[in-house]
């Protein structure tokens, strides 16, 4: 599943902004995302369906954090009900973040709540450098952390770990959720 809750035209305007920025042409930004420059020319004109995996590649080409690229500006008071706000799919596993904070100018952080189902493991492919992640699980039970060793946890867990190295996360009970901090330098 690869549907996203943030509407394109917030993707396609951000991504068009943090491109210039950067100073990027699209076939430079796409060789760095590793994506077809077609898929982003599709992107930056509000067509095509982005999954997390690209869009995290785009952020990580653009050295931005994701939430930058999903989350329109938000006003002073916010609410954000439970099954609302902008909820990107993985194509790979039955993973579901739904960005609640995005960090705003001086701040160095965005707050997601992860709706995962047993199958196959998201795995995240190194963030920006000095990322950290942290994860408090909710409810049901999950593997998560460094590829390489993830630690097993349930309701109440906290695991803090470097998001810019490889990671994982994977339900291993239906109806896992977590909240994720992912905290940029």
């Amino acid at each position: 599943m690869s549907n996203t809750g943030a509407p394109l035209q917030v993707i396609a305007a951000s991504l068009r902004r943090e491109r210039e920025r950067a100073g990027l042409s699209l076939s430079e930004l796409a060789k760095r995302a590793g994506i077809a420059k077609s898929t982003l020319s599709q992107l930056e004109a509000a067509s095509g369906n982005p999954s997390v995996e690209t869009l995290w590649a785009l952020g990580v080409a653009l050295g931005v954090p994701f939430s930058r690229l999903v989350d329109p500006p938000a006003a002073r008071v916010q609410v954000i009900r439970a099954g609302e706000g902008p909820a990107i799919y993985s194509e790979r596993a039955n993973y579901t973040a739904t960005l609640l904070a995005s960090c705003p100018p001086g701040a160095r952080r965005d707050i997601y709540m992860l709706r995962l189902e047993p199958g196959a493991a998201r795995e995240s492919e190194p963030h920006m450098s000095g990322t950290v992640e942290h994860l408090i699980v909710s409810t049901g039970r999950m593997l998560a952390g460094p590829r390489t060793e993830p630690i097993e946890l349930g309701p109440g867990d906290y695991l803090v770990y470097p998001g810019d190295i490889p990671h994982t996360a994977q339900a291993l009970e239906p109806g896992t959720t977590a909240l994720l901090v992912s905290e940029h330098v």
